[in-house]
């Protein structure tokens, strides 16, 4: 499976109000948005896009590729169906990987059952091609798989970010409640300052809306004060 230059169908999720900026921001990077809803869009892309999207995005929380879709009913199903798909394309056999999930099935009490159950799947189909498997748990630094499942219909995503984008990674000692990054560089969009005329932040605790506006208008990519991504796990990252 090779996702780098794979069109498939990307979710970038965000914090709810924040929609209609994330949006812009999508489309001012040359993406055509196919679905917008409350808390984010819906764009065909590549991995490769989606590392663009990573690195420059102020309000995004989440970049999700998608690796398919299937009817499951149950637990079983749904292990089934994620045996199937080639797993040691994307995941070392000696790497790590986690799993989170948003889940809404009659048959799951806990999403942490249906997380082990893709766990499960992801780590016998690799020990089955390549003789090992790869280590697991709640840790987002390495390759993150992303369930969706609502009723009877289950969709798979490689989560692309792994830690939350609302963090932008410039603030070492955050002090008592700073606002969150991404709903800062929100409000400066929702003010439609220019970025040439004075910024004023009369409130100003830590600073947030101050650098936010900052990086606005020096068109700063947020994204770079990071050094590592879930992307940056899958096999077949460039470096380069």
């Amino acid at each position: 499976m090779e996702v780098f230059n794979t069109p498939s169908k990307i979710i970038v999720t965000c914090n709810r109000r924040l929609s209609p900026y994330l949006q812009e921001e999508i489309r001012r990077l040359g993406f055509d948005i196919k679905r917008g809803f409350a808390t984010g869009a819906e764009l065909v892309a590549t991995v490769n896009d989606c590392i663009r999207l990573n690195l420059n995005l102020h309000c995004a929380s989440q970049v999700l590729y998608s690796l398919g879709t299937s009817a499951a009913n149950d637990p079983t199903e749904l292990y089934e169906w994620l045996i199937t798909l080639p797993w040691e394309d994307l995941i070392a056999f000696d790497g790590y990987v986690s799993v989170t999930s948003n889940v809404n099935n009659p048959t799951i009490s806990t999403p942490l059952f249906a997380n082990l159950k893709v766990k499960d799947a992801i780590a016998d189909r690799i020990k089955s091609k390549k003789g090992l498997r790869p280590d697991s748990g709640p840790d987002l630094h390495k390759t993150v798989i992303h369930l969706y499942w609502q009723d009877n219909q289950a969709e798979i995503f490689l989560d692309t970010s792994g830690e939350t984008l609302t963090k932008h990674g410039y603030r070492k000692h955050p002090g008592k409640a700073p606002m969150l990054e991404a709903l800062a560089a929100g409000v400066v969009y929702a003010t439609a300052w220019d970025g040439q005329t004075i910024f004023a932040n009369p409130m100003c605790g830590s600073g947030t809306l101050a650098i936010e506006a900052a990086l606005i208008a020096t068109n700063r990519k947020p994204g770079l004060f990071r050094m590592n991504y879930a992307f940056m796990h899958i096999l077949g990252y460039d470096e380069l």
